[in-house]
């Protein structure tokens, strides 16, 4: 590139140093111009540098829970797919940060390979082979009490449009019941052994919660089209198995659980949808929150390793300083135990040197300068 020599003597990080570089092949000024750019951008990139001893972690406290006082707490339908609901603003947000196993809305964003992504019929097969089909959702369902026995009548329609066979009906409920289901005609029919009301009842139950095709947890599956491609959006998420259905791209497939995240791709998979989820959550509600403040919030809950909410049973709640821990939530909890183990505050935070009334250990409280003074008397 022609302006390398231009930009290198000036330590940025490889990614702004390609961006500045591409900026300047795009507008082409002169070398000397080129200099007084990148002298300026220079600048721009040390006054937004974090200066040493900074409480960095305030900061980006303050950044994230300033704007999220503006958020509404409502369960809004997702953007562009009426049909289904999800969690956003607030509640979202403390979701993501608590790292809830069981998010209150899951939902995930499935991309197909390209044979399926430009059919619409091939898109539908894999929507099929994803969302759970019921005994409900393909045939009508009536108990005989007279006889103790339970009626299943296939609708010929929805057998069709869910690529589904009298045959293989007939298969699954055997094999999902451990019972002989008899053909009359085009009824199947399932007969009670002991003629009780409840075994009656139970085997009903039980066959009204069988999933006969699909994923389980997966309760709906809705086919956009974005751009030249079909895209599927489901209510309910499953990424272990999603990612081994045939057609689907799961190099580019997500879900708004993050647990789930974790235990399947690992701890830096879940660092970044961490920052993705909460940056859009936050976009979703018009705020603009540094990235760099989301950033540091997702290292410190992945550090370890493992994922841990920002909560007393994670991050706060693993603080060394005792005071610190008692400042936060449980406060005669965490003094009673401190006092029974016999621990010692070593006061080097921020929180407890409030809490004793000591300066605190920050900016210019964070260094000790110490004169030497020439006692002979010469001023030298």
């Amino acid at each position: 590139m022609v302006y390398e020599d231009v930009v290198d003597p000036y330590p940025f990080p490889e990614s702004l140093r390609k961006e500045i570089l591409n900026e300047l092949e795009k507008i082409k000024p002169t070398k000397k111009i080129a200099k007084k750019i990148v002298e300026k951008c220079y600048q721009a990139y040390l006054s937004n540098l974090v200066e040493p001893g900074e409480a960095a972690g305030i900061v980006a406290a303050q950044s994230i829970g300033e704007p999220g006082t503006q958020m509404t707490m409502r369960t809004f339908h997702y953007a562009g797919v009426a049909e289904i609901n999800v969690t956003l603003g607030l509640p979202r947000l403390i979701e993501i940060l608590d790292v809830r196993k069981n998010p209150s809305t899951p939902m995930m964003t499935i991309r197909l390979t390209e044979e399926y992504a430009k059919d619409r019929n091939k898109a539908k097969e894999v929507a099929n082979r994803i969302e759970a089909t019921y005994i409900t959702d393909i045939a009508d369902v009536a108990t005989d009490i007279r006889n103790m026995r339970i009626v299943i009548t296939p609708d010929e329609r929805a057998l069709e449009r869910k690529g589904f066979s009298f045959d293989e009906l007939k298969k699954k409920i055997e094999k999902g019941l451990k019972t002989e289901v008899v053909e009359e005609g085009r009824k199947l029919v399932v007969q009670i052994a002991e003629p009780s009301f409840k075994t009656l009842m139970d085997t009903f139950e039980k066959l009204r919660k069988l999933v006969l095709m699909g994923i389980k947890e997966i309760r709906r599956v809705i086919i956009r089209k974005e751009g030249e491609e079909y895209v599927l959006y489901t209510e309910g998420s499953n990424l272990k198995k999603v990612m081994k259905i045939k057609g689907v791209d799961f190099s580019r497939t997500t879900t708004n659980n993050i647990y789930e995240i974790y235990e399947v791709l690992g701890i830096e998979a879940a660092r970044s949808a961490l920052i993705r989820e909460a940056i859009s959550t936050l976009e979703e509600q018009g705020l603009e929150v540094d990235l760099r403040h989301l950033m540091l919030v997702a290292d410190v809950m992945t550090v370890d390793g493992e994922l841990k909410q920002v909560g007393r049973h994670g991050v706060a709640g693993e603080k060394q300083s005792i005071l610190a821990r008692a400042a936060f939530e449980m406060t005669v909890n965490n003094l009673l135990e401190a006092a029974v183990r016999g621990d010692i505050d070593n006061l080097s935070g921020i929180t407890e040197n409030i809490i004793v009334g000591q300066p605190i250990r920050l900016g210019t409280g964070d260094v000790e300068l110490i004169a030497k003074i020439n006692m002979g008397g010469d001023n030298k």
